[in-house]
């Protein structure tokens, strides 16, 4: 279980958050909401311990995470806003990296399968990703919740820029996580179709 617990934040000297406290269950979709520039990514990075708040404290297990330090990290997995990934490096490349240092399996054939479940055709695998779209390029960036089994998933804006198929392809691997007693965090501008009683929501305000 994540909790914050009255969570206050600020971007300079100007004061983004107060007082927040939320919790999230097992199942549970968070979907924090808000204009431009209300703090949406610092929050989620403070919940994934990038940034530190304030005031509050962010507990996991009902631990705070800056005594928990590399044991809480290997829980999590975060996608930003921006993809992470390395333009002069094919999709397969990239995931194989990225499973690598998360420990998990980077077999040719596990990595295969990951970029087709985002719609990536073969003819795309080997390709330098700097010749992508925009939205293939989100797509290689998401392709590493397929190799994903840490429970507690952060995700800033993830269906920017993906088409409706990707979008849907997203919402059924989000849907398969929490059937599967994951967590997520999504900073989102949209509706996201899931169940109601799977979904919590935070909207955040200048």
């Amino acid at each position: 279980m994540l909790q914050t617990v009255a969570l206050r934040g600020s971007r300079g000297q100007r004061q983004l958050f107060s007082d927040i406290s939320v919790t999230v269950k097992p199942g549970t979709l968070l979907a924090v909401a808000g204009e431009n520039g209300s703090g949406k990514t610092s929050f989620l990075r403070m919940l994934c311990g990038l940034l530190s708040p304030d005031d509050g404290a962010v507990l996991w297990q009902g631990k705070d995470i800056r005594q928990l330090k590399e044991l809480y990290c290997a829980q999590l997995i975060y996608i930003g806003h921006l993809n992470g990934i390395k333009d002069d490096l094919t999709p397969t490349e990239n995931i194989k990296i990225s499973a690598g240092l998360a420990g998990g399996d980077s077999s040719s054939e596990i990595v295969r399968k990951a970029l087709e479940a985002v719609g990536l055709g073969r003819s795309t695998h080997t390709l330098p990703t700097r010749v992508l779209s925009q939205g293939q390029k989100r797509r290689v960036a998401l392709a590493r919740l397929w190799l994903s089994t840490r429970p507690l998933w952060f995700l800033d804006e993830p269906f920017a820029s993906l088409d409706t198929l990707a979008a849907t392809y997203l919402t059924q691997r989000l849907q398969s996580h929490l059937g599967n007693g994951g967590m997520v965090v999504v900073s989102t501008h949209q509706e996201i179709a899931l169940p109601t009683d799977s979904i919590q929501h935070l909207r955040l305000s200048r």
